[in-house]
């Protein structure tokens, strides 16, 4: 038997009215706390921010295309990347060659292409830096191609002579598809 089968019955109406009560004053009060936000909101989404998010889509066109020269030209000559299972490469020309179709180490069309998307993008009041943070994912042959793996990033961009570029990018692979859950996270 329950607890309430074994109270007066006296005592019921008090206690219904005591429990609405509670529940009441409980749901104003959670009503009244503002939700939290599900992301980071972004300190300047102005121009700063908007260029940013631009060159990040003009990359992920380039990287579409397979146009390598296109896509090195959004790093700084020093970029470092830790890819999404782990590896870290350093400078441009060691990046580039991770987009390059004709080095032989995949036939054209198996392509992982990378797609970025940032869900934000802050920019400093007093430096020429930006913090993007987003998702990715590699497709398999082409930008709308099966998802293989994908993750989420992290990315500082400096602002040089005008122009936004890549510092810095970090990867977390976070799930895979088919012959991308076949590959190694570094140790």
């Amino acid at each position: 038997m329950g607890i309430l089968s074994r109270l007066p019955v006296k005592w019921m109406p008090p206690l219904i009215a005591a429990l609405l009560t509670a529940f009441v004053v409980g749901a104003e009060a959670r009503s009244s706390v503002p939700p939290r936000p599900t992301s980071l909101p972004s300190i300047a989404e102005g121009a700063d921010a908007r260029a940013v998010r631009s060159a990040r889509a003009a990359q992920n066109r380039a990287i579409a295309r397979l146009d390598t020269a296109a896509v090195a030209s959004f790093w700084t000559e020093d970029v470092e990347i830790r890819r999404g299972l782990g590896v870290l490469v350093t400078g441009r020309d060691a990046y580039q060659k991770l987009f390059n179709p004709d080095s032989g180490a995949i036939a054209r069309g198996d392509e992982l292409i990378y797609q970025r998307e940032p869900v934000s993008v802050e920019v400093s009041t007093k430096w020429p830096l930006a913090y993007e943070a987003g998702t990715w994912a590699g497709h398999f042959g082409r930008a709308n191609g099966p998802v293989r793996i994908s993750g989420r990033y992290a990315a500082q961009w400096v602002k040089r002579n005008g122009r936004w570029l890549i510092r810095g990018e970090v990867y977390v692979a976070l799930s895979c598809a088919g012959a991308g859950c076949s590959a190694t996270a570094a140790p």
